[in-house]
C-alpha cells in the first residue's frame, strides 16, 4: 500500500525567507503550493471571488483590462483590520479547496509544501500534518523589504504588525529555520528534508 503523502506547511513573517527555503525544497523535488500567489490568481480568475471582492472593496478593487488593484486593495485592508477579516474569509475557503486539489494530484512524492504567510492565522494550519516555521530577527526582515519592495520602515512594520508575532509562531511550529544570515539555509533545509522524508 502506498504511504499518504504529508502534508507540511512552510510559513514565517514577511522578509523571513520562507519563500527561499520552499524554493530549496523545490531543487529537491518536493512540490510547493504557493498560496498567497495562487490566492492572487483565484481572487482574478474566480468568478464568485471577484463579484465578493468588488463588493468589499468596490469597483477600483480591480483594474480596467481585470487585473487585481492590488495597490487599492492593500492600502484598505491594512489600515482596516475589519476589512481584511472579511477578505481573508473570502480567500481562504478558496484557496483551501485548491491546495486540496492540488495537493491529491502530486504523485510519487513523500510530501508536498504548502508556503503561505498566515498558515495559522488562517486556521490553515490544523488541516497539515506538521509546519515549519522561518525564523529570522525584526531588524533583519525590515532590511530585507525594504531592499526587496521599495517600502519605508513604516510600511514594513504596518504589514509586520498584521501578521502573528514570531515568537508565538515559532512555539506553535513543529519546525523551525533559522535564516538569519548566520546559519546556513541549505544545509538545515538539507537535514529537514531527511527527516521529513522519514515520518510516516
Amino acid at each position: 500500500m502506498a504511504h499518504q503523502k504529508l502534508k507540511i506547511g512552510i510559513t514565517g513573517g514577511i522578509g523571513s525567507g520562507k519563500s527561499t527555503a520552499a524554493a530549496i525544497f523545490e531543487v529537491l523535488g518536493i512540490p510547493v503550493y504557493y498560496a498567497d500567489s495562487r490566492a492572487k490568481g483565484l481572487m482574478v480568475n474566480n468568478p464568485k471571488l471577484v463579484v465578493a471582492i468588488k463588493k468589499l472593496f468596490g469597483q477600483k478593487a480591480y483594474l480596467s483590462d481585470g487585473a487585481l488593484n492590488r495597490t487599492h486593495i492593500a492600502d484598505i485592508a491594512f489600515n482596516n483590520p475589519e476589512k481584511l477579516k472579511k477578505l481573508n474569509a473570502l480567500v481562504h475557503p478558496a484557496v483551501k479547496l485548491d491546495y486540496e486539489q492540488w495537493h491529491a494530484q502530486q504523485k510519487n512524492v513523500p510530501f508536498t509544501l504548502k508556503e503561505a504567510a498566515l498558515l495559522f492565522e488562517s486556521g490553515a494550519a490544523h488541516e497539515l500534518d506538521a509546519i515549519i516555521e522561518v525564523f529570522a530577527a525584526q531588524k533583519i526582515r525590515i532590511d530585507r523589504v525594504r531592499q526587496r519592495d521599495g517600502l519605508t520602515r513604516k510600511q514594513v512594520l504596518s504589514r509586520i504588525r498584521s501578521q502573528m508575532p514570531e515568537r508565538e509562531k515559532r512555539k506553535l511550529a513543529d519546525f523551525v529555520l533559522l535564516n538569519d544570515g548566520k546559519k546556513g539555509l541549505i544545509k538545515q533545509v538539507l537535514d529537514l528534508h531527511q527527516r521529513l522524508k522519514n515520518i510516516q
